[in-house]
């Protein structure tokens, strides 16, 4: 999933941002360009806002920022991205101008997917798969697994593909072992992420009440990469034992389809909007910097896949180099379980 360059390129990013607080670039840039979707979620309201677009002019400005750089990785969603009227001249100039930008979907116009993909080559496609048919239907809405089936099938040798599977209260641990084995057997990646608050999505904090929640989580989850720790974490996240300084926010952004940037997708704190002013004057603003750095130091409220997989990154590979005891003097306290002492091999040479 990630290679050695993408760690380093990490490591000075992250450097730079927490030295020059003002002068931030970004690694992740998430653009949510529309609300238009024909899914009806149950972990997603989206569906149910006002149709709104961000227009190609809004975007092609944004990607002029000087915070965004040829390495960040700019991900174009809504909604459903593949529904915006401007879709194919915007994945027309980043194929030209930024070809580092990915595609998330979830394939319900399996054509246009398709043939978008062929076309405008993204660097990866991401693709919703939440279960089998009779749970995607509960948990989507709508009748969509074969035609996800189809778009992997057509694209799984043409471009880096994953699945993406979210554990929520609608599905079960046995529908992320069947996701992972449909990754198998199609040899594409999976990534996993947890039901959570996401305010521009009107998703309420509905935490999972799995009793013996990490002897649950399926064996063949081990034989993907990135995903066991951040599942298996979670459960001393919701018990109150796990605290991790949010450092994400530092580096990874998103932008409403009204053209707001919150500070992160779990809290409904808005850095500026880009039609007021650009995206460099606001994310690099002293008043930014005050706010990133406050909640950088004392939020722990989600467990957010954007941004905390960051973070169990971070600190697992800086544990792989230096003692707790020296990282905590650099980085400020963090515990991954509720004895602050453990560090992040201890906790998981348990399980």
């Amino acid at each position: 999933m990630y290679s050695i360059y993408d760690y380093a390129y990490n490591g000075l990013l992250f450097l730079n941002n927490i030295m020059r607080p003002s002068h931030k670039r970004l690694s992740q840039l998430m653009i949510y360009s529309t609300t238009a979707c024909q899914s009806r979620c149950k972990h997603c309201n989206i569906w149910q806002k006002k149709v709104e677009h961000l227009s190609f002019e809004d975007i092609k400005r944004i990607m002029q920022s000087r915070c965004v750089t040829k390495q960040t990785i700019v991900g174009l969603e809504g909604g459903e991205f593949i529904l915006h009227p401007q879709a194919d001249e915007i994945m027309a100039w980043f194929h030209e101008c930024h070809s580092n930008y990915t595609l998330l979907s979830n394939c319900l116009a399996p054509h246009r997917v398709i043939d978008a993909v062929r076309l405008y080559q993204p660097r990866h496609l991401y693709v919703s798969l939440d279960g089998g048919r009779e749970t995607y239907q509960r948990m989507r809405g709508r009748d969509g697994y074969d035609r996800v089936i189809q778009v992997v099938e057509a694209l799984k040798d043409e471009v880096p593909l994953s699945l993406m599977f979210c554990l929520s209260p609608w599905n079960t641990f046995g529908d992320m072992a069947f996701v992972i084995d449909i990754a198998k057997q199609y040899n594409v990646d999976v990534r996993i992420g947890i039901y959570g608050t996401m305010a521009f999505f009107d998703t309420t904090s509905e935490l999972l009440t799995a009793s013996d929640f990490v002897k649950q989580i399926p064996q063949s989850i081990h034989n993907t990469q990135e995903n066991y720790d951040f599942v298996a974490l979670y459960d001393q996240w919701r018990n109150g034992n796990l605290r991790l300084r949010c450092q994400s926010i530092m580096n990874c952004l998103v932008v409403h389809s009204n053209g707001d940037v919150p500070l992160c997708q779990n809290l409904d704190v808005v850095l500026g909007n880009i039609h007021h002013q650009s995206l460099d004057e606001f994310f690099n603003s002293s008043q930014s910097c005050q706010t990133q750095c406050q909640y950088s130091r004392d939020c722990n409220d989600c467990w957010i896949n954007f941004h905390r997989k960051y973070d169990i990154i971070l600190l697992r590979n800086m544990e792989r180099l230096l003692s707790k005891r020296l990282i905590e003097k650099i980085y400020g306290p963090y515990q991954w379980t509720d004895n602050p002492r453990t560090t992040y091999h201890q906790y998981f040479k348990t399980l």
